[in-house]
């Protein structure tokens, strides 16, 4: 019995609760917004009380006055949301006079309008409105926040959004006077990397020998921290390393590819090889902006459709190459070297003629920009991820049409001893001509692939053709293989020496790496097997 009567009396409390707070909420607010058509009215006193009301409407005049979409004229205030101007008091339809002006905001207004609306958003019932201020806040809290972020961690119940509202509450509680703040601040933040030089600056003495962290259990939890975060440095460093050389390598590879598989078969130097990496680039920028002006709704699409285009314009000038020039100076390497270097000249000048000697842009789609943040400082690009993935679809594409089809059988054949393959009926130029139309689409695969990290110009392919013979050199003559461990290799080992001697001593140190590796193993990570590994 007394168990009910006590139940009744806490609800009639919390119903007469209720209804206070609606009446007073009814009589303040226009109150509140009123003040804003005085002649000289406090702004940032207004805009305290609107920080701490709990009714949708407040915030939405907060925002207004941040947008500069509330308007006082003639006594009265308007506000514009969703491009109709409302009566701020009634939240009714209303026109404002031809004559109006907006609430002067001063330094103190300013600062009272960003903690109000910081408020209002971490308290908002909206989770993804309190998880963008509390990622917003945890970067870059506004100082004289700590009673607003202490309110809201309380109040949060989401551990991610609490987490994000604790770190923006320790970066400010870093300068607090109190020692006991300062310490539990560095002890939340000791994970970040982002906070190396803060940690580094409270460990370090001033100009009068004093350190700048008086508290010596601070500065000793700011050490340690600084243990963790060059530990971490240390790991992220590494995978970032690790996918930028293999990003490279993979770009290596598709231009080395179709570089392995010419060179291994006809031992023809092809100066050229580069250019057809340029004409797949261009293909794509052509297919890009005939999607654009033909199908727009496939715009975004053009880079599937690209693909194909590029393997079939770059096949079909590698086989007019070589039966207009290149058949006829087999058996002469150094004949070849000077013809293929005077077409590579011939068609970067045509492609200047075309379109033009400035860089073309090939714009990635939607889909494509942005990347994934797999740590604080390391970023993988979804370009960059994509040419990784499709190099593997490259690679294995070659790889079954070497040893899965009558065409890779016949080049395999003809690779190891020509005249034996010859002798058993097999059309030796036929199999050179499609090898060589072959080894350029695959080089015009490189090209799309290419245009994805950046621009497209004449001279394109004249950054890859000496890294290209690199890797064939290395990886071994002729090897599909080789050349993947090659490219492979070639890119990892650049990417871990360019932190360490910089990115112009990287290269000289690479050279010279491999020029210690081509005399002690001239034939390559895998030498070629049958006769022509003799000749």
């Amino acid at each position: 019995m007394h168990f009910l009567r006590l139940l009744a009396i806490l609800v009639q409390l919390l119903v007469a609760q209720c209804c206070f707070t609606h009446s007073a909420f009814g009589a303040d607010l226009p109150q509140v917004v009123e003040q804003l058509a005085g002649a000289d009215p406090d702004v940032a006193a207004v805009v305290t009380e609107l920080g701490v009301s709990a009714d949708p409407k407040a915030f939405q005049l907060l925002l207004a006055l941040e947008r500069e979409e509330l308007k006082v004229g003639e006594g009265r205030v308007y506000v514009r949301i969703n491009h109709r101007w409302l009566d701020a008091r009634t939240f009714e339809a209303a026109q404002p006079p031809s004559f109006t002006r907006a609430p002067v905001l001063n330094n103190r207004a300013r600062r009272a309008l960003s903690t109000a609306l910081a408020r209002l958003r971490l308290l908002s019932p909206d989770r993804s409105v309190r998880y963008d201020a509390a990622q917003e806040i945890a970067k870059d809290p506004p100082s004289g926040m700590e009673p607003v972020l202490e309110q809201a961690s309380r109040a949060e119940q989401d551990a991610e959004i609490r987490a994000l509202v604790l770190q923006g509450l320790a970066k400010l509680n870093l300068v607090s006077s109190d020692a006991k703040k300062r310490l539990n601040a560095v002890k939340v933040l000791g994970g970040d990397v982002r906070m190396r030089s803060t940690f580094e600056a409270l460990t370090l003495k001033g100009g009068g020998g004093v350190f700048n962290e008086s508290d010596a259990s601070v500065r000793a939890a700011a050490k340690e921290a600084l243990s963790r975060i060059e530990t971490k440095l240390f790991f992220t460093n590494l995978v970032g390393n690790l996918f930028y050389g293999l990003s490279l390598g993979s770009v290596l590879l598709l231009a080395a590819l179709g570089l392995a598989i010419t060179f291994g078969l006809m031992r023809v130097i092809n100066m050229a090889h580069g250019e057809m990496l340029m004409i797949g680039a261009y293909s794509t920028f052509v297919v890009q902006n005939v999607l654009a002006k033909s199908a727009p709704g496939l715009k975004e699409y053009y880079l599937i459709l690209a693909v194909p285009v590029a393997f079939a314009v770059c096949t079909l000038v590698g086989i007019i190459l070589e039966r207009t020039v290149i058949r006829f100076l087999y058996g002469r390497p150094l004949e070849t070297l000077l013809a293929t270097f005077g077409l590579s000249l011939l068609l970067i000048q045509t492609v200047r003629l075309i379109f033009g000697a400035q860089n073309v842009t090939v714009a990635n789609p939607e889909w494509l920009s942005g990347g994934f943040e797999l740590l604080p400082t390391v970023v993988l690009p979804y370009s960059r991820l994509l040419v990784i993935a499709f190099v593997l679809v490259v690679v294995t594409f070659v790889y079954l049409l070497l040893q899965r089809t009558s065409l890779g059988l016949k080049v395999r054949a003809v690779t190891q001893n020509r005249a034996m393959a010859a002798a058993l009926g097999i059309s030796t130029r036929r199999v050179d001509m499609w090898t060589f139309g072959l080894g350029s689409g695959v080089a015009g695969l490189g090209g799309v692939a290419l245009s994805q990290l950046g621009n497209v110009g004449p001279e394109l392919g004249q950054s890859f053709i000496v890294d290209s013979f690199m890797v064939v050199v290395v990886g071994g003559v002729g090897s599909v293989l080789g050349t993947v461990c090659g490219a492979l290799g070639l890119g990892l080992t650049s990417k871990f020496l360019e932190p360490v001697a910089g990115a112009v001593l990287g290269k000289i140190l690479l050279l010279v790496l491999l020029i210690l590796f081509i005399q002690k193993r001239p034939q390559g990570i895998f030498a070629l097997k049958g006769r022509a590994a003799e000749a």
